[in-house]
């Protein structure tokens, strides 16, 4: 029996108590709102142990299993309300983790810089880099930053960091690689950057091979600079590449065990290409491209040094094979076959690539793991991140593309309630946050999930301006906050009516971050679309954005501000949502957070006070003194959602039952 026959027939039983029918069952609310059980596995270099990062309360804890059992052994945890964040096998029974602190659902986790590590079972615990940035062997500066950049696994005392060390000058950071012991802390230098601002690249022999390096001496503004990538021999660096020469960047991204080195090439517009590249010329060859996307990741053998292949997601994520014929690419495409519809990635494996785990999720399975064993051609369930979640009660999350009124093509997800035609439903538009970088992804969403499970079609776009496509469509929305940018979102509300999926009479739109933005400038701009409008940790003053907030508190996040939104206080004006209050005549729903650093509560009591100044008080002002940038606590979270869904129930409810939920686990789990 082939070995997707019998992972195909293990998926099955494992989903087999969990089938339901097709008729819409009201999930409770507590389950979209709950944490994740486990994130990131990993198995051990000697396959003796899994761990994985997991909540406990507001932070995340390191939990090592025993493989035999899956029973835990120890559970590994910070001080001083940290989390932990980046993990990894150092050797057979040794991890290194490092430290963040969490500021909230839609905030990036904030690294601390510290790193420790600890045996398997607890024992020889050792901190490494201190928050203020001393080794124990005191070689490390506050103004030093740590990254590992390869685990010797086969002996636990030795990783290789690259220590970079910021010098406060316009020439830019320093890097060195090191050799560390996990053990002391000690460091042994073995090559230096040729120059500022670089990333080095290992062989397969974890020798220092390339580096990749940006001169942002001259550079025009936060994005731009020029970029060399330099070839290391005999001890001496060699410049192969520098973008002042060429048009475009390059940089390496990979070398192969038998020599071949990849890089990834853009030229500042188009979407990335994925090719191989001569270390001698510097020549490059491309190998995938895509016309719309961008390449996500590599797809790395269980090996952990060949390059396989890479991923992209024009709609759903697909597997581009570098090499078809390489065993683990045949792996993978059965392993593929075995889960239709769903999304497989091979992740950690044994020291003798024997046993590795496999990931496995979807729009509606929020992710399993399981451990394939080459010998027996088998598979093994492992754990799942929210077990308490049935698949079978989900939506489906469908891509789509269309034509902006400028004719710009458009991308985007139409997730559509389980067990409803796809015609005359209410709706939901949910612009992303960031939202210069982030793009709305397919997988499990549980925000979007409740939304459709309570009877909501939830219409996703990725605007001009969103990361992912190429750097010439996010740059189309720089400036065009509250203009293009805005007209991308009412073009897919619209075209959503004209398809007939959405009831043109039963629409809100809803946002979070950037997202809040266009949701209450939606209102603005257009006062005959939406129901009403949600905007939850919103940025709606741009000129507080200046005087307000982390992002104007670094020469990088000024020089962004001043790219994106501009300087011009009258137009600043003419983009907020709180100067032009007085155009909004639909009901508006607020949240924020008292502990928000990215969109500070100032922003919401200044659309607030605003709407009450125009006579249109906020039906909902929610705020959350010990949250941040999106609520992580979760009463706070069911709060503001059991709150949320009886306001859209209220304007675009019909006939679907929306707000209620059951305190029960919908599939018999528990926490």
């Amino acid at each position: 029996m082939g070995s997707n026959r019998l992972l195909f027939l293990a998926s099955m039983a494992l989903s087999g108590a969990l089938q339901a029918s097709d008729a819409p069952t009201t999930v409770p609310l507590e389950d979209f709102n709950r944490h994740a059980e486990y994130t990131a596995v990993r198995i051990s270099p000697n396959g003796e142990y899994l761990a994985a990062t997991a909540p406990i309360g507001d932070r995340d804890v390191l939990v090592v299993l025993d493989m035999k059992d899956l029973k835990p052994i120890k559970v590994h945890q910070l001080p001083d309300n940290k989390s932990i964040a980046g993990f990894f096998w150092a050797g057979p029974d040794r991890l290194m983790f490092t430290a963040t602190r969490k500021f909230g659902q839609f905030a990036q986790p904030g690294g601390t810089g510290e790193w420790y590590a600890v045996d398997a079972n607890g024992e020889r615990p050792r901190v490494l880099v201190t928050y203020e940035g001393t080794t124990t062997s005191g070689s490390t500066s506050f103004s030093q930053r740590v990254s590992p950049v390869s685990a010797l696994r086969e002996d636990a005392s030795r990783v290789l960091v690259q220590v970079t060390t910021g010098t406060g000058s316009e020439e830019g950071d320093r890097a060195e690689l090191m050799e560390m012991d996990t053990f002391t802390g000690r460091m042994k230098r073995l090559a230096r950057a040729p120059a500022r601002n670089c990333d080095f690249v290992l062989d397969a022999d974890d020798k220092p091979a390339f580096a990749n390096c940006a001169d942002n001496k001259d550079r025009d503004s936060f994005t731009e600079g020029h970029g060399q990538v330099y070839r290391r021999a005999d001890g001496d660096w060699t410049k192969i590449f520098d973008s002042r020469e060429t048009a475009g960047r390059l940089r390496v991204s990979h070398v192969d065990p038998d020599g071949t080195v990849y890089a990834v090439q853009h030229d500042n517009a188009k979407p990335n290409v994925m090719g191989r590249l001569d270390p001698q010329t510097g020549a490059f060859s491309p190998l995938d491209s895509d016309p719309r996307v961008d390449m996500l990741g590599e797809v790395i053998a269980a090996d952990g040094k060949t390059l396989i292949g890479v991923t992209r997601m024009p709609g759903k994520p697909e597997v581009r094979y570098i090499r078809e014929e390489h065993p683990d690419a045949q792996l993978l495409a059965q392993l593929s076959a075995a889960f239709p519809g769903q999304y497989v990635s091979l992740g950690g494996a044994t020291l003798d690539g024997n046993k590795m785990v496999v990931s496995v999720q979807s729009d509606r399975n929020p992710g399993e793991f399981y451990l394939y064993d080459k010998s027996t051609k088998q598979a093994r369930y492992l754990v799942s991140t929210r077990r308490w979640i049935d698949p079978e009660l989900m939506s489906e999350m469908r891509p789509f593309t269309m034509t902006a009124r400028d004719g710009v093509t458009l991308s985007g997800y139409l997730t559509v309630p389980k067990g409803r035609e796809l015609k005359g439903l209410p709706m939901i538009v949910n612009p992303h946050g960031g939202p210069h970088g982030p793009r709305d992804m397919w997988g499990f969403n549980p925000e979007v999930q409740l939304f459709a499970n309570r009877g909501y079609l939830v219409l996703q776009v990725d605007f001009r301006g969103s990361g992912g496509y190429g750097k010439a469509f996010e740059q189309m929305g720089y400036g065009e906050w509250g203009g293009t940018m805005q007209d991308d979102v009412t073009d897919a509300t619209q075209w959503a009516i004209a398809q007939g999926y959405a009831d043109p009479e039963r629409i809100c739109i809803y946002g979070a971050s950037y997202g809040a933005y266009a949701a209450l400038m939606g209102a603005v701009r257009e006062p005959d679309l939406y129901r009403c409008t949600v905007g939850y940790v919103g940025v709606y003053d741009l000129r507080l954005m200046y005087s307000e907030g982390d992002i104007r508190e670094s020469d990088t996040g000024g020089n962004y501000l001043e790219s994106v939104i501009g300087k011009d206080r009258s137009k600043l004006d003419e983009r907020s949502p709180a100067a032009r209050a007085s155009e909004i005549k639909i009901p508006v729903f607020l949240a924020a957070g008292g502990r928000d650093r990215r969109t500070p509560p100032e922003q919401t009591d200044a659309m607030e006070a605003a709407l009450i100044a125009a006579g249109n008080a906020p039906r909902e002002n929610i705020l959350e003194p010990k949250e941040g940038h999106g609520f992580y606590e979760v009463p706070a979270r069911n709060n503001i959602y059991s709150k949320m869904l009886a306001f859209f129930g209220e304007h675009i409810g019909g006939t679907v039952t929306v707000g209620e939920s059951r305190t029960e686990s919908a599939s018999g789990g528990s926490d």
